[in-house]
């Protein structure tokens, strides 16, 4: 099986490395990592990645998994090829998945019907017709979505079940010794805190 991951400038490095680590964990899974040109790109804090093929040489793969950004409005105004790819080889994929913001990419190409996302950006996928889901990890058809930024990693384990079997997915699960579902979430925190934080978040995309 052949997993790709998308790569543009300022996406978030956690939100496709965790997938990465999971998926690359299973031997039989091949990874290919993918951009508007294979010049290295580089992360919101500063990873950078170089890719191993092009939008226009990449044409059909098993799994798609889009990464999120911190910047994901600026990304939806111009998405450097990102939305029109995705549309051109999601009928080719087995799955085709997404981190946190990496949901709006995939609601802007109109392949989502049911969808999670970073608590930020909910009202994004809801102006694009998207029922949003607060659940870590969301299937809907063969497109899969994480919530933000960590939950990728339940995300690609909850893939390699579905792939492999409960027994693989506990295999890895072990190996990169992680423990799901953390104790805190955004809608379980103290008012004072989210409005706070909303307020950054929402202080990125002016």
């Amino acid at each position: 099986m052949e997993a790709t991951f998308v790569l543009y400038p300022n996406m978030t490095a956690l939100d496709f490395v965790g997938p990465y680590e999971v998926l690359g964990s299973v031997p039989v899974v091949t990874t290919r990592f993918v951009a508007a040109t294979l010049d290295p790109v580089r992360c919101d804090n500063g990873l950078t990645v170089v890719p191993t093929d092009t939008f226009d040489s990449l044409k059909s793969t098993d799994v798609v998994v889009v990464p999120g950004s911190g910047h994901w409005r600026e990304l939806l105004k111009d998405s450097g090829g990102v939305v029109e790819w995705l549309r051109e080889v999601h009928p080719t994929t087995k799955w085709t998945t997404s981190v946190c913001t990496g949901s709006t990419l995939l609601a802007e190409a109109g392949l989502v019907s049911k969808a999670t996302t970073h608590w930020a950006a909910r009202e994004d996928l809801e102006v694009r017709g998207v029922e949003v889901s607060t659940d870590r990890v969301v299937f809907d058809g063969k497109v899969v979505s994480g919530a933000g930024v960590s939950a990728g990693i339940d995300m690609a384990l909850r893939l390699v079940e579905a792939e492999f079997g409960e027994m693989v997915a506990q295999a890895v699960q072990v190996g990169i010794e992680y423990d799901p579902q953390p104790p805190r979430a955004y809608d379980s925190i103290p008012p004072e805190i989210a409005q706070g934080l909303k307020a950054a978040f929402d202080s990125r995309q002016a």
